[in-house]
């Protein structure tokens, strides 16, 4: 199975447009030993032919322009795009949808939580829903399905979904603050090999059941949005901590780094990082630690045979 990294920053990118942060700043004049990141996805195929995206960011064009597998595979219209799942209803993850509105019918997998505060509720995104551009297939906790493309073609991958700990999107204002299918994790399996990886770009908390899927995944693709809870502030652009923003920091003592520590010979890599994040400074303490663990930070352009 081939998994491409197409995007590996937060929100906004890195460096981000409107941020003086020391990270962007360092970025814009380069000094910063570290790369530039657009909003996070990634793209993953069975076959190097078709493949499914896991979430769609506003840099979506852009990014299939990068990555020539995504290129039209013949004729004067088309994809080797065949789904996509999403993880949650941020913008983040979902604003690349418009940039698909012009393609042919594509297979789209969610919980009913996010279809309903995407679409549903927004008659922008509600135009993708007309005959002929996407096909939703509702996605519940702990399922399993085989992805399959809008004609119902095989995609040769499955995947099983964890619903998380996260948030409710802020622009959802009829919603209880925790929202069941407001979060999801995906394990997604190579039918042929059986080999999987963990895509979880968004966790405000990791809990029992959580840790129980882990082992089921060669490779683990995990949230790496902040350091710590407080980064926004003491980085002086914000007041929000990481987990009312529905982020589990990496560091302090129940950090991911300290609470993962366990996996062992997986493979970890952080994605979904922020701009803030000191760890896209290779140069930083907190690069370093996390290499000494036994993690990676994604970047843009990423392969990974799996």
């Amino acid at each position: 199975m081939r998994v491409r990294i197409l995007g590996s920053a937060a929100g906004g990118g890195f460096p981000q447009w409107n941020c003086g942060c020391d990270n962007c700043q360092s970025a814009r004049s380069g000094i910063l030993r570290g790369s530039a990141r657009t909003q996070s996805s990634i793209a993953v195929s069975a076959d190097g032919a078709r493949w499914c995206l896991v979430n769609a960011s506003p840099d979506l064009r852009a990014q299939v322009l990068s990555f020539a597998a995504l290129a039209p595979p013949g004729g004067r219209r088309g994809t080797a795009i065949d789904a996509i799942l999403l993880t949650d209803a941020e913008i983040d993850h979902v604003g690349g949808l418009l940039s698909l509105r012009e393609t042919q019918a594509l297979r789209l997998y969610c919980s009913a939580a996010v279809f309903a505060w995407v679409f549903e509720s927004n008659p922008m995104f509600a135009a993708l829903l007309q005959p002929g551009k996407l096909v939703w297939s509702p996605v519940t906790d702990r399922a399993t399905h085989r992805i399959r493309a809008a004609d119902e073609r095989d995609t040769g991958l499955s995947f099983q979904a964890f619903f998380v700990r996260g948030k409710v999107p802020t622009y959802v204002r009829s919603a209880p603050a925790v929202g069941d299918g407001a979060t999801l994790a995906y394990r997604i399996v190579d039918d042929q090999s059986g080999s999987s990886i963990l895509y979880v770009p968004a966790i405000r908390e990791i809990d029992d059941d959580f840790l129980a899927a882990l082992p089921a995944a060669a490779c683990l693709l995990f949230d790496g949005s902040f350091w710590s809870d407080l980064e926004l502030e003491s980085s002086g652009v914000g007041t929000r901590t990481a987990t009312s923003m529905g982020h589990l920091p990496i560091g302090g003592a129940e950090g991911s780094l300290e609470r993962l520590r366990h996996l062992g010979r997986m493979r970890r890599i952080y994605t979904h990082v922020n701009n803030t994040n000191p760890i896209l400074d290779q140069r930083s303490p907190h690069y370093a630690a996390l290499v000494e663990a036994g993690w990676e930070v994604a970047e843009d352009g990423m392969d990974l045979d799996v």
